[in-house]
């Protein structure tokens, strides 16, 4: 067994690999660029070695700082987690002349598999089921035009070295056609430094499903079942779930020999994942093979029990397999969720700055993987991910429950997060009875998400809650000044709870344990709260029911969160609530003469001239922001008047790029 290993990564994953070569007594070695010298992986490592400046591409892109970084610190295996090197064949190739092994499969399976055109025509070798496509490199968007419609409408085009959602586009039309190439073709030469691109049908009502494999250097290969990670965003994966709600045992069984094939055909050890497209008929089709860990291995290591990155590790080490086919066993259900620093609200644009709380949930059945601290900064120059939230349960149910539980009491402030929306999406009825696909987001949320939307039961809640919080406050107010009677007349019984242009009567009395709350002429509820003043997360107890709910001053009132949905409030005396309809109120400023920047990022290019008239939905210019491009388009008829930035330049948010007239 190796005694010291390097990580060739950062962020959670490098975390993740630190934790279980610490419990099997590895010594371990981080790497980390300018960007990341107080990173977490470089706190939890043994030793860690500076490879470069913030750019990936100058550190952690650089096989050749890796492996002076081995040589430096005498590690004898890297293990390259997700992403970056991760499946390169020129790094484990580097790695093998220098000496060190590399904990993942062969350079051959690498290559074999990396190249999406030439990964679809092995697995039709092998046997395995493929989507129906023109697997040859495009050269033009011409050509791709006469390819499309010979296979015939919606196609989907995809970078041939493309991965984590970059350079993928689905067109329905012509024009959707010319354009999703360009940006595929561009999104992927700026990924991943090479633009080819080809086309395949594209599945309607698709699942996707994939399956982890292991393989040995003996010459054993097992899979430990599926992952269900239907539910996507622009291709990146949101929730991932193990197993999934939809396969019966006999298409699992199909699924898995057919992955065992695949990977047999190309020599493969290690870890990997082989994944595939399901439609409704359970008919399934090869999508890829991930020749590495994925990010969603926890769902499989909470079903199975085992540890895949120990695995990878002995694998390299030249152990056997522990197990074999018929002793994988699948037990209870595991859920994961994405934690990014986005805005969904605006169009979910990625999110920077320092996360000035963090307070990831902690309890049975929950799991974190995090690469970040209370106080640690998220930039521009890597993934926005925050963390993985991971539940299980004996069923789906029950994973879920939990996960809607943990979700409420991730506390993060600082910077925009998703958990609302992840909440969101958790409540959908849809969600709950597993009917899912890969266009579950855009169906359920087709104008794009605007926050949960409050039921009148959520609402009752949060108005109670809201209520009884404010007069734990006037309690407390009262014992500072000397009143420390709970009926004293500072504190009263009549309160009005104020959201936007509603106002709504309360009655908050002592009760045993809590307060008694009566709103309107609604039914009294029991409201019992476990919650300091300052704290972010507030427990409370309605009716007997438990509910978590997060809560932030804002001005004279307070904000309280639940299940995705949020509501601002100010809970007034009576006479205080009368006189507020009197308040001024301030207006926004004029923006519609501007184009904004929606993001940090680089403004890659602008469409436009001065003088140029354009029409709504028109293409005005483009940013890239995290390796991904977006293009922002007028959103009506006007005329440009003058270009306020040039291509090239750096934007932060709500930076002018351009004015109309």
């Amino acid at each position: 067994m190796f005694s010291k290993i390097l990580i060739a990564n950062r962020g959670e994953i490098a975390c993740r690999v630190i934790r279980t070569a610490r419990r099997m007594g590895i010594k371990t070695v981080a790497v980390y660029s300018d960007a990341d010298a107080d990173a977490l992986h470089v706190r939890e490592s043994d030793e860690a070695v500076r490879i470069g400046p913030a750019a990936s591409a100058e550190s952690y892109l650089r096989i050749d700082r890796m492996i002076e970084a081995c040589r430096q610190t005498g590690a004898e295996a890297v293990h390259p987690g997700y992403g970056f090197l991760s499946e390169k064949a020129a790094f484990a190739e580097a790695l093998a002349a220098a000496g060190i092994v590399f904990i993942g499969p062969p350079p051959a399976a690498i290559a074999a598999m990396g190249d999406k055109i030439e990964s679809k025509k092995l697995a039709h070798a092998a046997g395995v089921s493929t989507v129906p496509g023109h697997l040859g490199v495009i050269p033009d968007a011409e050509t791709a035009l006469r390819i499309a419609r010979e296979i015939g409408y919606p196609v989907m085009v995809k970078a041939s070295a493309g991965g984590g959602g970059k350079g993928m586009r689905i067109a329905r039309t012509d024009g959707e056609l010319r354009e999703g190439f360009r940006s595929a073709a561009n999104e992927a030469r700026s990924s991943f430094a090479d633009d080819r691109v080809f086309l395949e049908k594209y599945i309607e009502e698709p699942r996707h499903i994939e399956i982890q494999v292991l393989g040995d250097a003996h010459g054993n290969v097992i899979h430990l079942g599926e992952r269900e990670c239907s539910i996507q965003r622009r291709h990146q994966k949101v929730f991932e779930e193990a197993p999934s709600p939809f396969l019966d045992e006999a298409t699992r069984a199909a699924m898995g020999a057919q992955a065992v094939a695949l990977a047999k055909a190309v020599g493969y050890r290690s870890a990997g994942t082989v994944e595939f497209i399901v439609d409704r008929e359970r008919n399934f089709y090869f999508l890829e093979m991930n020749t590495r860990l994925q990010v969603e291995h926890p769902v499989t290591e909470w079903v199975t029990g085992l540890d895949l990155v120990e695995l990878m590790i002995r694998i390299a080490a030249g152990e056997r397999l522990p197990l074999r086919q018929e002793d994988v066993r699948l037990s209870g259900w595991a859920i994961e969720a994405r934690v990014y620093a986005e805005d969904p609200v605006r169009g979910f644009l990625p999110s920077i700055g320092r996360l000035t709380r963090y307070l990831p949930p902690t309890g049975d059945d929950i799991r974190v993987d995090t690469g970040i601290y209370e106080g640690a900064e998220i930039t521009v120059h890597y993934d926005p991910m925050i963390a993985k939230l991971v539940t299980r349960g004996a069923s789906r149910e029950a994973a879920t429950r939990r996960m809607a539980e943990a979700l409420d009491a991730f506390c993060i402030r600082g910077l925009s997060h998703n958990l609302g929306f992840l909440a969101a999406v958790l409540g959908k009825e849809r969600f709950r009875r597993g009917a899912l696909s890969t266009n579950f987001i855009a169906e359920e949320f087709p104008g794009g998400y605007a926050g949960a939307t409050l039921s009148d039961e959520a609402k009752r809640n949060l108005i109670a809650v809201a209520a009884a919080v404010r007069r734990r406050l006037a309690e407390r107010e009262s014992r500072i000044s000397g009143q420390v009677s709970t009926q004293a007349p500072s504190i009263g019984a009549q309160w009005v709870v104020v959201s936007g242009a509603e106002q709504h009567a309360v009655m908050v009395e002592p009760a045993a344990g809590g307060y008694q709350v009566t709103a309107g002429g609604a039914a009294t509820q029991h409201v019992a709260l476990d919650w300091r003043p300052g704290e972010p997360i507030l427990r409370a107890r309605i009716d007997g029911v438990l509910s978590v709910f997060q809560i932030d001053g804002d001005g004279v009132g307070f904000r309280l969160a639940h299940a995705g949905a949020a509501m601002t409030v100010r809970v007034l005396r009576p006479a205080a609530a009368a006189l507020l309809a009197h308040m001024p109120v301030k207006e926004a400023p004029d923006l519609s003469r501007f184009l904004l920047s929606p993001m940090p990022g680089l403004l890659v290019g602008i469409a436009v001239k001065e003088g140029q008239e354009v029409k709504a939905g028109e293409e005005l210019a483009t940013v890239e922001a995290m390796k991904m491009e977006n293009v922002l388009r007028a959103e009506r008829d006007g005329r440009v008047a003058k270009i306020r930035a040039r291509a090239g330049d750096s934007l932060a948010v709500d930076d002018i790029i351009l004015e109309f007239a």
